[in-house]
């Protein structure tokens, strides 16, 4: 495996547990009725690579489900990073 594409995993693991953690982050901080994370943070960290975790944070911790937005755009980043990654690592 070459250098770029090990730095690309490491990035993305890097982003998958930043998601997470600031989709737990907001869910504490929305209970404890102090300042929250923008929702555009929230998607941004979705659309940066980070979608796996920003799914995997909406459903362990009950996190802007209903949100038509997040229901929308979460997954559809998902999809759009397996389709990169895939073109990347069959090429």
């Amino acid at each position: 495996m070459s250098a770029a594409m090990e730095l690309l995993l490491i990035y993305l693991l890097l982003i998958n547990l930043i998601a997470f953690f600031l989709y737990g982050i907001d869910k504490w901080k929305a209970k404890k009725h102090v300042w929250r994370i923008p929702e555009s943070t929230l998607l941004l960290s979705a659309a940066m690579g980070g979608a796996l975790g920003a799914y995997l944070g909406m459903k362990v911790f009950h996190h802007k489900t209903l949100h038509t937005s997040f229901r929308i755009i979460v997954p559809l980043s998902l999809v759009v990073w397996i389709v990169i990654l895939g073109y990347i690592f069959l090429h």
